[in-house]
């Protein structure tokens, strides 16, 4: 593989399966990723670009860990329940002048052939600096290019080739469109990770 550019980063997502999965992501094949409320994981998601890989982690599962890829498609805009009374991710502090809350938007890229558990991330000497193993509780992690390959590899998939210049995709809305948000009977949308 040849050198990989600074930029796109490289992230992880943790998202709790019951409520959104990687399976759910590719069955849409993209959607908003909302609901965070921790000031850390909100900020960045604001570092994030269009085209920048993440690994998907399922959490509050057993066991937990890295299933697949996705990629951000739609970078940080303001998450529509903040402002709603009737969400459970309701902020009155927030106002539509200055918005506490961001999401982005995530399109499905692959799963991997085997989850990496979390116990194997631990016991891979590779990944002892993964922030996943300092603040394990964050949603929203930076990962380096050398851990996102280890762990990939672990799983036994491929990293795709980078598109270090992205293409807005089709019906992509612009970064000052409202999102739409899904409303289904069982599931929300990526509204469930670990804050």
């Amino acid at each position: 593989m040849a050198d990989v550019p600074s930029r796109p980063a490289c992230w992880l997502l943790k998202t709790e399966p019951d409520t959104f999965s990687i399976d759910d992501l590719r069955n849409d094949g993209r959607a908003p990723w909302d609901g965070v409320r921790n000031f850390s994981a909100r900020n960045r998601l604001r570092e994030m670009e269009v085209g920048e890989l993440v690994l998907v982690y399922h959490s509050s599962t057993r066991p937990t860990g890295v299933v697949g890829l996705g990629r951000v498609c739609r970078t940080a805009y303001p998450d529509p329940s903040q402002f709603d009374p009737k969400s459970p991710y309701f902020d009155p502090k927030s106002s539509s002048e200055a918005p506490r809350w961001s999401m982005i938007d995530v399109e499905y890229v692959s799963h991997l052939p085997s989850m990496v558990t979390l116990d194997e991330i631990k016991g891979e000497p590779a990944l002892a600096d993964m922030v996943l193993l300092r603040r394990a509780r964050l949603s929203v992690q930076p990962v380096t290019w050398p851990q996102l390959r280890r762990i990939v590899a672990m799983g036994g998939g491929t990293v795709p080739e980078l598109d270090t210049a992205p293409k807005k995709a089709a019906g992509t809305p612009a970064a000052d469109e409202p999102a739409a948000t899904k409303k289904t009977a069982t599931k929300k949308t990526a509204t469930k990770k670990a804050r």
